[in-house]
This record gives structure tokens, sequence and C-alpha cells, in this order.
């Protein structure tokens, strides 16, 4: 036959289920794509329409 848990017991339990549960969120919202280094320089790979109309 199964014993009665503590109700101190089942809280601490919960509790410690709530702490890993936002821990993990909050590991979660940080694990973004990196960020760029650094600005790309501007780089155009076609004519531009009024110097290909010329």
């Amino acid at each position: 036959m199964l014993e009665r848990t503590r109700t101190t017991e089942r809280y601490a339990r919960g509790f410690a289920a709530a702490v890993a549960a936002i821990a993990a969120l909050v590991l979660a919202a940080n694990a973004g794509p990196a960020k760029a280094a650094g600005p790309e320089p501007d780089r155009q790979t076609t004519v531009p329409v009024e110097a290909a109309a010329r």
C-alpha cells in the first residue's frame, strides 16, 4: 500500500519543479543565434537602373 506524502514534501517537490522549469525557460530564451561580428561592407552586385539605361 502506498504511504501518504507529507504536505511539506509535496510543496517542496512542486517548488523544485517550478525552479527547474523557469531555469529551462531562461536558458532556452538566451540560446538564440549568435550576433554578427561587425557590419558587412555594402557591396552592390547589380548595376543600377540609371546606369543600365544609358
